[in-house]
């Protein structure tokens, strides 16, 4: 049988009761974008996180350049984004009209490396991802660019911590998703901008409307992206267990560590100090990665990349003209990192399975 690398359908069972109810709500007032739902559902949301302002978007990406936008970043600035990342950070920074600069990750983690910072005249602002389900070190981010905007991206962070702050409270401003696969996801696209500030939730709300807060008046040039009724009704379900769910991936987390501890020629996931991890990934490194993988594939588990080519390699930043060598701790890890199963409903049985199979697989292709 197959082991998926996300089970959504255990997600689905035990939520489905709770959601009908909420679309036979939305249905029955035909309100479908934003409306009371959304609005419930940011409050919820900016509580769990201990943020002031949530604001539901129609996905993550758009969340990214809408808080880029509302805090002034543009055309002839620079936004310092790892180059180790999804490559909706960069697109973001791209599409809000500003250069995205890239850096290198740290060998262990993953994460920004805070010691590559590069720094230039025209550096507005660091958008820190969160990678994995861990946060970036935004204390030494804010320690070694004095003076520049610390943005976060939370995509695959909800309800992590460091040092006891939550992911999207640290920075002025935060970009999360709720693609389905997330901790916290919807049943389509969705997104959030968090924030304390008034004043850029004030633009993110005017933004993220077409310009607008008062119907056909529109005083600058906005976008459409509205998180719909719907999803908003999935999301309200799902966080009312994401505490829980989180508790069970890092149960499966340590079990993975337990079931895979010695193997040789596998690298397991490092913790930073300070963080309260929620493995939205668990990610091991392996020589021989694609034909290891390729072995996993063939005996039904779902083994995935996070991410084969680092963000400087893609042709989408051509332009920027970097070539392979630049940042030699992201390629190296392009090359080695494995994500194994894991979801909130894994079972002992099921990681069990994924940990000997990994184990022939490794020894296939010594």
């Amino acid at each position: 049988m197959m082991i998926p690398l996300v089970d959504l359908a255990a997600q689905h069972r035990e939520i489905a009761g709770e959601v009908d109810e909420g679309f036979a709500r939305v249905t029955a007032r035909a309100a479908f974008i934003l409306g009371d739902e959304v609005g419930d559902f940011e409050g919820e949301f900016a509580e769990f996180v201990g943020v002031k302002h949530c604001l539901g978007v129609a996905n993550g990406t758009d969340a990214l350049e809408l808080i880029l936008r509302a805090t002034g970043i543009g055309a002839g600035d620079e936004v310092i984004v790892p180059a180790n990342t999804f490559v909706a950070t960069a697109l973001a920074v791209a599409r809000a009209g500003a250069t995205p600069v890239f850096v290198d990750c740290d060998p262990l983690h993953h994460l920004i490396d805070v010691a590559a910072l590069p720094r230039g005249a025209r550096t507005k602002a660091i958008l820190a991802v969160h990678l994995y389900g861990q946060m970036a070190p935004m204390e030494a981010l804010a320690a070694a660019a004095p003076g520049v905007m610390l943005l976060e991206d939370a995509a695959q962070s909800h309800g992590a911590t460091r040092f006891g702050r939550a992911a999207g409270t640290v920075g002025l401003a935060t970009g999360t998703s709720f693609y389905p696969g997330k901790n916290l996801g919807a049943y389509g696209d969705g997104g959030a901008v968090l924030t304390e500030s008034d004043e850029v939730a004030e633009k993110v709300r005017a933004l993220r409307n077409y310009g607008s807060t008062t119907k056909y008046h529109h005083p600058v040039l906005g976008m459409n992206s509205r998180l719909d009724a719907l999803q908003a009704v999935v999301l309200r379900a799902k966080l009312k267990r994401l505490a829980v769910w989180n508790e069970a991936r890092r149960a499966a987390a340590r079990r993975y560590d337990d079931l895979l501890a010695g193997l040789a020629g596998v690298g397991l996931p490092r913790t930073a100090p300070g963080n309260e991890h929620v493995w939205h990934l668990y990610t091991v490194r392996v020589p021989r990665r694609d034909q290891v993988m390729s072995r996993l594939l063939a005996a039904g588990i779902g083994a995935g990349v996070h991410y084969p080519i680092p963000l400087h390699l893609q042709g989408a930043f051509a332009h920027l003209r970097h070539a392979h060598g630049d940042f030699p701790v992201s390629e190296r890890a392009a090359a080695e990192i494995l994500s194994l199963p894991l979801f909130p409903h894994i079972t002992p049985e099921q990681q069990a399975r994924v940990a000997g199979e990994l184990r022939k697989a490794v020894a296939g292709v010594a």
